[in-house]
């Protein structure tokens, strides 16, 4: 029997941790270049608003971390540094030119749908693995994704795009 037939729901879960915890502290890193990059002064608020609230969900994953006893360690996303990658391009790509706003936003929202699917998935597992403490953390998380993707959208519609046509 192989090692790989041992692990179970609570190694995936664990795992999944460690790769959202280093996306976040990726995200962290990236939203004050994008938010010193973009035109719209809407944008830009919008930006350095979910890096505080990164920091916040930077915190809720150690406490979770914490609670199951185990050490807040990342492990490296490369579903995230391929979407960071593309927020950068557009940076170099676009910059200076009426595009790079809509560019960026549409960067943000595929990083916040990448967030909203792993939280959703982690929500659920922690449900599964009776995690309450987990569970209500990422709930909190994952509220706060729905809520800045929504607000990205809605920027997009009123006024990014339309500046840029």
């Amino acid at each position: 029997m192989s090692v790989m037939a041992d692990k179970d729901l609570n190694d995936l879960f664990l795992d999944t941790l460690k790769d959202i915890y280093y996306a976040e502290k990726q995200i962290y890193k990236a939203l004050p270049k994008m938010a010193k990059a973009v035109n719209s002064d809407q944008l830009r608020a919008a930006f350095e608003k979910h890096h505080r609230e990164t920091e916040g969900q930077i915190d809720r994953l150690e406490q979770i971390f914490e609670a199951l006893g185990k050490a807040a360690r990342g492990k490296k996303c490369d579903a995230i540094e391929g979407i960071l990658d593309e927020g950068k391009e557009i940076m170099e790509e676009y910059a200076d030119t009426p595009a790079l706003d809509p560019g960026l936003l549409a960067a943000a929202q595929a990083v916040e749908h990448y967030e909203i699917s792993r939280y959703g998935t982690l929500k659920t597992w922690a449900a599964t693995l009776g995690h309450k403490e987990a569970v209500k953390l990422i709930d909190q998380t994952l509220a706060e994704e729905k809520k800045t993707d929504d607000a990205l959208s809605k920027l997009a519609i009123s006024a990014v795009n339309s500046q840029a046509a």
